[in-house]
């Protein structure tokens, strides 16, 4: 019983993937992307943060380990560290927090690797027996460990390859029809493919950089938490995205970023009395390729299960920095709608950003989430 409350809380608090599981107008269903170990898919820095939760095409950075590994083949940096920390949805829960390290290596001009670790701590809780009696606290917890590999191929191609190791670890005891069983900690293994590519243009009689970034993440096995129960698919998402950066002067640079997203997991419904029908049971291969088609409201639903995130960032003199952005989902989808504001400084080799979530809705759980970002800088830098 405990699992079932504990995957209840992850299901529809603080894991921001997961529509929303409510009965549309009228007492029509509506449909959901339920995933397990969401928490891959939250944005853990605070750039793109600031810019509506969009990075896959920004210029390369350590961080690029989650945004699109492809990208650090161009990093300028030599060594480069990063480590960023969220609490998070603390209008609800006020011990649930992110926190993200990200490395990146050059080997030599064309290849680089990158090594990063994500840990989601969901807080303190106190169990009870059923009769009441006090059965101690625990702390569920989950985590990833990345390794990738990125590769430059000429001055404005790259590509990048990710594998995952998963681990989610929510209770130790489950409530099934024929009885207790006994529950285990939940283990996965996935990949990333990304690619990038940036083109220097001009526009409007200014120096330009045009760059375009791809990344499907989260391609792998099923999880369950139990030995004879059911599996779950990893929430394997496809990101796209632009970049369009003008170089205005000596000293000033505005880019204009563009994401969308979609979860490559088939569509489930809400049954009216908000039950989740799942379906069948389907393979890894085929959920991503009916993930496509399978929406019940035919194409229109499959647009709504698409996210946009539009955002600006500007540079002064590559010490400062200013970001907005705005995320968008579908209501039928989870609603999620967000302002995120940013700033950056730069020091020597260390930055600094921060960034700030400013929910549209009224009591969203999102509003006034903050993210925090320090970045070192080490070794000498290479022109990309």
């Amino acid at each position: 019983m405990r699992t079932s409350i504990l995957r209840a809380i992850a299901f529809t608090t603080f894991l921001p993937c997961i529509a929303v599981a409510q009965s549309g107008v009228g007492g029509s269903s509506v449909s959901a992307l339920p995933t397990e170990v969401p928490f891959l898919n939250i944005a853990p820095d605070s750039r793109s943060g600031g810019l509506g939760d969009a990075g896959v095409a920004l210029s390369p950075d350590v961080n690029a380990n989650f945004w699109n590994p492809s990208k650090l083949a161009f990093i300028e940096e030599n060594t480069a560290l990063s480590l960023s920390y969220s609490p998070w949805l603390r209008r609800l829960i006020t011990d649930v927090n992110l926190a993200y390290l990200s490395f990146a290596k050059k080997i030599d001009e064309r290849n680089t690797i990158g090594a990063s670790i994500r840990y989601f701590n969901l807080g303190a809780l106190n169990l009870r027996g059923l009769d009441n009696s006090d059965q101690g606290t625990y702390t569920p917890n989950e985590f990833s460990i990345d390794g990738s590999f990125a590769r430059r191929f000429g001055d404005n191609f790259s590509l990048g390859l990710t594998l995952r190791y998963i681990h989610s670890n929510l209770s130790n005891i489950t409530y099934a029809a024929d009885g207790l069983q006994t529950a285990r900690p939940a283990n996965a293994v996935a990949a990333d493919v990304s690619m990038y590519y940036k083109n220097p243009t001009q526009q409007f009689g200014k120096d330009a950089l045009f760059a375009f970034g791809a990344n499907i993440s989260n391609i792998g096995t099923k999880i369950g938490y139990t030995e004879n129960g059911p599996k779950y698919f990893l929430p394997t998402n496809m990101k796209l995205g632009i970049a369009n950066t003008w170089y205005l002067d000596a000293t000033s640079q505005l880019t204009f970023v563009f994401d969308i997203n979609k979860l490559l997991i088939p569509t489930t419904k809400i049954n009216p009395d908000g039950s989740i029908n799942y379906g069948e049971d389907i393979s890894v291969p085929s959920g991503i390729f009916r993930s496509f088609t399978d929406a019940p409201g035919g194409f229109s639903e499959e647009f709504k299960e698409i996210t946009f995130s539009p955002g600006l960032e500007y540079w002064y003199n590559q010490q400062f920095a200013l970001r907005t952005g705005y995320f968008f989902e579908s209501d039928q989808k989870g609603g999620r709608r967000y302002l995120s504001l940013g700033v950056g400084f730069k020091y020597s080799d260390f930055k600094f950003d921060f960034s700030y979530l400013a929910a549209s809705q009224q009591n969203s759980p999102f509003a006034n989430t903050l993210r925090f970002t320090l970045s070192a800088d080490i070794g000498s830098k290479q022109s990309n």
